[in-house]
């Protein structure tokens, strides 16, 4: 989520991981079976292409803590990673996530990302925000507009609120602007360029 140029920002301490995934999980759980294929915040991506993209995700993790280089993993969690039961894939691939970074001395190791080596907080913060963001986006996909809770919200605003405009990533839409009395998630999502619907 984060570029090369902001990968040297400390990580913030109490990293709430498990409560990402659950917020995220609990979309997932409530996606209808003609939604798969509705549109998301995400212009490019459909409900089904967003829990495909944070499944993935998850997949990388158990391999990159143990030392794995992008190349060495290569192609594997290209495509389609989600297949006939995408709950099920979901859960697998989020229930050894979250194993793998319980593992102590896991936010100590060196992480070998596309853009260079960081460390496993580092890299638990990033996958962490993702994971909030997105949540928020899969429920307006399969419209069950959400509050997300206030500690990943507050956990996401400190992670973001350093790098000014993030449109300048190509990862997010400019800024939307809002009051200055706005609430925490209207503008968390107001940095990644999104609307909410308080």
């Amino acid at each position: 989520m984060a570029e090369s140029a902001h990968h040297e920002l400390a990580a913030i301490p109490g990293t709430p991981y498990p409560e990402a995934l659950a917020a995220f999980g609990e979309q997932v759980r409530l996606i209808g079976p003609g939604q798969w294929d509705a549109p998301t915040p995400c212009t490019d991506w459909s409900v089904r292409d967003l829990v495909n993209h944070l499944t993935g995700e998850q997949l990388w993790i158990p391999e990159l803590l143990m030392g794995a280089t992008v190349a060495e993993v290569g192609g594997r969690f290209d495509g389609d990673v989600l297949g006939d039961d995408p709950v099920a894939a979901w859960t697998a691939a989020a229930d050894a996530a979250r194993h793998a970074f319980a593992v102590p001395g896991a936010t100590g190791l060196t992480v070998h990302l596309s853009f260079g080596d960081v460390s496993g907080q580092y890299y638990l913060d990033q996958v962490t925000t993702d994971l909030v963001i997105h949540a928020w986006d899969l429920a307006e996909g399969i419209g069950h507009p959400t509050r997300l809770p206030a500690g990943l919200v507050d956990f996401a605003l400190a992670a973001l609120g350093g790098y000014g405009d993030l449109s300048g990533t190509g990862a997010f839409a400019p800024p939307v602007p809002v009051p200055d009395d706005a609430d925490p998630q209207t503008r968390l999502l107001a940095l990644t360029g999104r609307r909410d619907h308080p």
